[in-house]
């Protein structure tokens, strides 16, 4: 949709609606490495560059002057051409090939206002030249196709701003780096130029016009609606009418039949190193044309500007699809992460009630606890003489206590240590195998916990759940009833019962196990219950677990923390996709409104 812009209040939605896109689009960060990362940031760069450096400018004035951007392949002849059409020597042409410069934008002086301060291009500084200065000396670039650029050729943040009266009013000519430039930043200043421009003039060669990289922009000219001419250059005398045939017949096969094309003979410079006059009269002469009014000009610039939106709005859109990709993976990290770590908590709290926990050197030193081995051994066949067994218990004191609290939080430290570190490796398996993911997974790498840190983490955890629980047994049995039992048994003593019919559900043992296990719970109820009653037993047994469940959580949280926050350092917003869109339906909204839709 290319609608012209207006004056009055629809347009100045307009333009708000552009300045707003602008602004979500600035905030889009796509950090992630995904497959279309790439292009997706390209798109990003290049819309946002076309909003500041020409719709939106062009927007708020649609009577400034027009800029035509003289762009083309390497060794073309465009700063040989922009010097002839001036006059003068205002930008440095080289036989060393190609070569790389700051770029030139010349005005008529009366037109300099328009172009001193930042409303163009507003990424590149402005550096004014006397009128008669020589041109900037060309920087050799590295041939042969190599990436590495000289030292002293970095970005280009600079704009040479030159006056010629050579110019007619409301017209400006900008000399651009090579499109095919071996310096990747060049060819990407070429292409901001480009995108910057009211007017193309495409300066081309017999021997080059079917190169590729000329075609792509001239179709994407077409497909923007950009005012264009080609200028054919360096043409043998004996082959201009059939060069110019074709290269006609190709620019009518893209769209692009109605573009003038102009043709430059291979002719020798003269002593200032210019074209003959008669070679570009026909060139000076159209641009003569279009800035000899302001109707003339506006018309070039709607022209250009509605095609230059609709080619803002495309990419935003695809912008948009890049940041609803990047959601996605950011999204599904997250619950990989989350999974993970409600996994291990799950598996924790069934490995302390299936009876896991009673194996090895726990069941060991609660049966030195409560009595001897051979007692649990004949547990199956007199079951029936456990009352008596507790009975005789009382009447004794019980052996210390301290074996069997440290080998319950070795045991519960192993585990919580074990199940932390299987949900890290599960983790990294999985964004291992998420090319977005791995600068991320480096960066929480760098921040996890080693192995002795986690240790310590968890043993703390363990402890402050083992104190808890004992807090709650000698609450408790605060009530003076109990005291003589409490005495008898010793808090410590119930604290570690308690703890034992916790883990001693037989569904994870088999076998004699499961003998041993039963036995040991059985004791141990029976202990809990001569003391507290069966109801306060199954209360505060539910309370000891609800509290290793959240103590558990907490530690896991803690690992899981270390991915979240990762993540999170990412800056992706899971909602820019949709402000995106929003913002892009709301230029073309406004635009439609503009245009009396």
């Amino acid at each position: 949709m290319s609608l012209p812009a207006g004056t009055g209040e629809n347009a100045r939605a307009a333009l708000a609606a552009l300045e707003r896109l602008r602004e979500v689009l600035s905030g889009v960060v796509l950090p992630l490495d995904v497959e279309d990362a790439a292009a997706s940031r390209a798109d990003r760069r290049e819309v946002l560059d076309q909003l500041s450096d020409y719709v939106i400018p062009r927007y708020e004035k649609l009577e400034a002057p027009l800029l035509a951007v003289v762009g083309g392949s390497t060794g073309a002849g465009k700063s040989t051409l922009v010097n002839t059409l001036l006059g003068e020597q205002v930008t440095a042409a080289s036989a060393i090939r190609p070569t790389t410069r700051r770029p030139l934008l010349v005005h008529q002086p009366d037109d300099a206002a328009w172009f001193s301060d930042d409303r163009i291009l507003p990424g590149l500084a402005r550096v004014h030249v006397e009128p008669g200065a020589p041109p900037t000396p060309p920087t050799s670039e590295p041939a042969g196709g190599s990436a590495t650029a000289p030292a002293d050729d970095g970005p280009r943040t600079e704009l040479e701003l030159r006056t010629s009266e050579a110019l007619p009013p409301g017209l400006a000519l900008l000399d651009a780096p090579d499109i095919d430039s071996v310096v990747a930043e060049n060819r990407r200043l070429a292409n901001q130029l480009l995108a910057a421009a009211d007017l193309w003039i495409f300066v081309t060669t017999a021997a080059r016009y079917g190169d590729a990289v000329p075609w792509s922009l001239l179709t994407e000219a077409a497909d923007r609606r950009i005012v264009v001419a080609v200028v054919l250059d360096r043409v043998p005398a004996g082959v201009s009418a059939e060069v110019r045939h074709d290269l006609a017949a190709r620019l009518e096969d893209e769209g692009l039949g109605r573009a003038p094309l102009f043709v430059v003979g291979e002719s020798e410079l003269d002593a200032s190193g210019l074209l003959p006059t008669e070679d570009v009269e026909p060139v000076l002469g159209w641009l003569r044309g279009l800035a000899a009014d302001a109707g003339s000009r506006a018309a070039v610039a709607r022209q250009t500007l509605g095609g230059a939106v609709d080619a803002a709005l495309g990419r935003a859109t695809l912008v948009a699809d890049g940041a609803q990709h990047q959601t996605e993976t950011y999204l599904r990290l997250a619950r990989q992460v989350d999974d993970a770590y409600a996994q291990a908590h799950e598996r924790i709290m069934t490995a302390t009630e299936d009876g896991t926990l009673l194996r090895g050197e726990v069941l060991a030193r609660w049966q030195e606890f409560v009595g001897t081995g051979e007692f649990f051994r004949s547990v199956e066949a007199q079951v029936g003489r456990i009352r008596d067994r507790v009975g005789s218990f009382f009447r004794g004191r019980p052996p210390a206590t301290d074996r069997v609290e440290v080998a319950i939080e070795t045991g519960l430290q192993t585990l919580l240590v074990a199940e932390s570190e299987r949900a890290a490796a599960e983790v990294d398996h999985l964004w291992r195998r998420e090319p977005g993911a791995r600068a991320v997974l480096e960066d929480a790498a760098g921040h996890r916990p080693d192995e002795r840190r986690l240790a310590e983490e968890s043993a703390a955890q363990v402890r402050a759940w083992q104190d808890a629980l004992l807090t709650m047994v000698r609450s408790e049995g605060a009530d003076k009833r109990f005291t003589a039992r409490m005495l008898a048994f010793g808090v410590n003593g119930l604290g570690i019962a308690l703890m034992v019919v916790m883990f001693a559900s037989t569904g994870g043992l088999v076998g004699a196990e499961i003998v041993v296990a039963g036995g040991t719970a059985v004791v141990a109820q029976k202990i809990l219950e001569a003391v507290f009653g069966d109801e306060a037993v199954r209360r505060m047994a539910a309370a000891a677990r609800r509290d290793l469940h959240d103590r558990a959580g907490t530690l896991l949280a803690g690992q899981a923390d270390v991915y979240r926050t990762a993540l999170t350092a990412t800056g992706i917003d899971p909602s820019a996709a949709d402000r995106v869109r929003e913002a892009v339906a709301a230029v073309v909204a406004a635009r439609r409104a503009e245009a009396g839709l």
